[in-house]
């Protein structure tokens, strides 16, 4: 073979792959080529073993204008002649690598992805996983932690996109390897949006924002497809951000799109002026031609291949008309930002690249955008069925007093306040924050000159999937909308990461394929799309996967945001609800993958499951209560139990809570158990006829709690702690385990 196989482990292609490009192209490619084809043939850009199983989530909706797999995001009409473009998107490998750049950039590069649709970013969330914090003797951990959270602060701060909110959890699995999923939200008007389409022969690429450097190189093929199966030096696979350069971009690139001068953009992330340049050709059936040698550079000595695979930040491909680059030059010499002519595209669909005139590749664009796809399959595996078989009935009860473990529960990172997380980010920036982070169970932000307001919310839990990928699958996408239930929003569409293993082993295709199909099952019965998203695999350090984690984030349309819900009590004597479940009993089964059974028995064990038909009567129950005025609150269980829900409700609206409802079974599953399809409400005593009548109509099962108020936390005979206790243990938590 011509290329050593070193050369091949380098840009992650497999010797067949490479068989296979010789046989198409009838030639043996040269760097500059295979350079191209590593990039796009690659798992973060061609999507080898998961297109097949993205292709069965549903994707219809009337509101639908951009689905999933068209344009950078996915795009849903909100009304008004407006519509909300948006994406999440994975940046896990390089933040193993680099936290603050890997986490930095993962900002800068989500927002481009809404850029290059032409609407302005006007939110952000993120989803984030590590290594338990405490006990951490290397530090390794908390160094990611840090570095991570810095990095999206330090980055997200300096353009003027609010962070809203989002997610830290914490397990063994991602010790190593964590993840970081970074969403954002865009709107635009649905006359004005963009495509990253080149078609027009003759129209030119113009390169703006960013010098070109060496940074990134290989972060598509050799960082985010591949697993840390050796220790080597991948800090030059790392991009680097300026968000300075980055605020200026997004400033003009709106204005340029805004003023009608554009026929095509398109963001320069991974795989960088190869990926940018091909797949607008691509989509509009047409050929380019670039040279390289007009790319502006910030390192000497720069070759083609370098040129062509750099990941260099904060750079935007426009497609623009010849009559219009004087106006368009114009608008970038306003703003300071460098505005160069690279190439154009051509008729016959051809990838032609040049230095200084001189050919150094040239290949058809159709096969560098149809890499060689690959069925995930796995059986199911026997330790699976062994954890899921396990009897939690015969289990000891906690050796713990209820109350003692209930402080514990909140003190523990996974459910503790994310306060010093969220504290460091801008959520107020651009004033249409309603609900930020820790306010509600998803945030809200106005949509100004209207009535309404857009809901988001991500989740998911990895422990959970990892004891049933389809339950775990099904679980997150019904959490994720569940969160906008309970802030007063319809859930209208989703956008998902899918961050697993190395697809290529038996046990990660089975939980990619059972997750998805999972997934898919929850979409229909919830009747939402996916509109957007991304795979992120190979995330294994030493041959150890991370948990299966699909990360969803939800949005939600609120017809008048003055119909926001929080989460926490709102008024003293406020009557509290359970909605979805007819009784509180102790049932070992919902201990499976609990907070609980970890923190207290060390096991990670059961069959998580849930009911969708339920699910789905219970956020119609709950969005109807919202909307007819019934509620002043509402909290969804999840982490912890009911126990730690009526807690968290209790310390966020600084009003104690007395219940007298009453339990069976275990204590432990009664007041920790995480059965799911269950929501916490608050609401005046007077209004709870008409909820139950509400309840009724919609089959929802629903519980008398108790009351809202004074500065005690009761729960009949089984724990008394003052309010202050459990809210000192809980928002102190995060910050006793991140300082070791």
């Amino acid at each position: 073979m011509p290329v050593t196989k070193a050369v091949l482990d380098e840009i992650a292609l497999s010797e067949r792959e490479y068989e296979a490009i010789v046989e198409r192209l009838g030639r043996e490619p040269n760097q500059v080529e295979l350079g191209m084809f590593g990039a796009l043939w690659s798992e973060h850009c061609g999507y080898k073993h998961s297109k097949q199983l993205l292709r069965l989530f549903p994707s219809e909706s009337p509101h639908l204008l951009v689905g999933p797999g068209r344009e950078n995001a996915g795009v849903i009409d909100i009304g008004d002649g407006l519509a909300a473009v948006f994406k999440i998107e994975s940046h896990n490998h390089p933040s193993a690598v680099e936290p603050y750049q890997g986490a930095a950039t993962a900002v800068g590069g989500i927002v481009r992805d809404i850029l290059a649709m032409g609407a302005r970013p006007i939110a952000l969330m993120n989803s984030l996983r590590f290594g338990p914090l405490s006990p951490d003797p290397s530090g390794r951990n908390r160094y990611l932690f840090q570095g991570v959270v810095g990095g999206i602060s330090g980055y997200g701060n300096c353009i003027g996109v609010p962070d809203i909110g989002g997610e830290v959890q914490f397990a063994g699995p991602y010790s190593s390897n964590p993840l970081v999923n970074a969403l954002c939200l865009g709107l635009v008007r649905a006359d004005k949006m963009m495509r990253a389409i080149a078609s027009n022969p003759g129209d030119l690429l113009v390169l703006v924002g960013s010098e070109t450097g060496r940074d990134g190189i290989h972060g598509a093929s050799g960082l985010a497809s591949r697993t840390f199966e050796e220790e080597r030096e991948q800090r030059p696979a790392v991009q680097v951000g300026n968000p300075f350069l980055e605020k200026v971009l997004i400033e003009a690139c709106l204005e340029v799109a805004g003023a009608g001068l554009l026929e095509g953009l398109q963001d320069l992330g991974a795989a960088g002026l190869t990926s940018s340049t091909v797949e607008c050709a691509a989509k509009g059936g047409a050929g380019l031609e670039l040279d390289v040698s007009l790319v502006p550079r910030r390192e000497a000595g720069m070759t083609p291949y370098e040129v062509m695979l750099s990941e260099s930040q904060e750079r935007m491909l426009l497609i623009v008309k010849p009559e219009n680059l004087a106006k368009v030059s114009a608008i970038f010499d306003k703003w300071d930002t460098p505005c160069t002519v690279i190439g154009k595209v051509t008729a016959g669909g051809m990838a032609r690249i040049l230095d200084d005139r001189r050919e150094v590749a040239r290949l058809p664009v159709y096969m560098l955008t149809h890499p060689p796809l690959y069925d995930v399959q796995g059986d199911k595996p026997d330790l699976l069925a062994r954890l899921q078989g396990y009897d939690l009935a015969a289990l000891p009860l906690p050796k713990e007093a209820p109350g003692d473990l209930l402080l514990r529960l909140l003190a523990s990172p996974n459910i503790a306040s994310k306060e010093s997380v969220y504290r460091q980010y801008d959520h107020q920036v651009q004033t249409n924050t309603v609900l930020g982070p820790g306010q509600a169970d998803a945030a809200v932000i106005r949509i100004k000159g209207t009535p309404r307001g857009l809901a988001l919310s991500t989740d998911g839990n990895g422990r959970i999937c990892y004891l049933d990928p389809h339950a775990g699958g099904a679980i997150a996408v019904a959490e994720a909308c569940r969160n906008l239930a309970c802030a007063g929003a319809t859930p209208i569409a989703l956008t998902d990461c899918l961050n697993f293993g190395d697809p290529e082993r038996p046990l990660v295709a089975y939980q990619l394929q059972q997750a998805v199909l999972g997934m898919v099952r929850a979409c229909e019965a919830l009747g939402v799309p996916v509109v957007s998203g991304n795979v992120s695999l190979y995330n294994e350090t030493r041959g150890e996967p991370v948990y299966p984690t699909p990360t969803i984030g939800a949005l939600g349309l609120l017809a008048d945001v003055a119909r926001r819900c929080p989460s926490a009590f709102q008024r003293e004597g406020d009557a509290v609800v359970l909605l979805g479940e007819s009784q509180v009993v102790g049932e070992a089964a919902s201990l499976a993958g609990s907070e609980c059974l970890e923190l207290a028995h060390g096991l990670v064990a059961g069959q998580p499951a849930i009911d969708l038909a339920l699910e789905a009567r219970l956020q119609r129950c709950c969005l109807r209560a919202i909307q007819d005025g019934l509620l002043h609150s509402a909290h969804d269980c999840s982490d912890g139990g009911l126990a730690v829900a009526l807690a968290e409700c209790a310390i966020q609206g600084d009003l104690g809570f007395k219940g007298d409802f009453p339990f069976h079974g275990r204590w432990d599953a009664a007041l920790f158990g995480e059965a799911q399809s269950r929501i916490v409400v608050s609401l005046a005593p007077e209004a709870l006829p008409r909820l139950a009548a509400l309840c009724a109509e919609e089959g929802v099962p629903y519980t008398h709690l108790g009351g809202a108020g004074g500065q005690r936390f009761i729960i009949r005979e089984v724990l008394d702690i003052p309010l202050k206790r459990i809210a000192d243990a809980w928002r102190g938590g995060l910050e006793r385990a991140a300082e070791g």
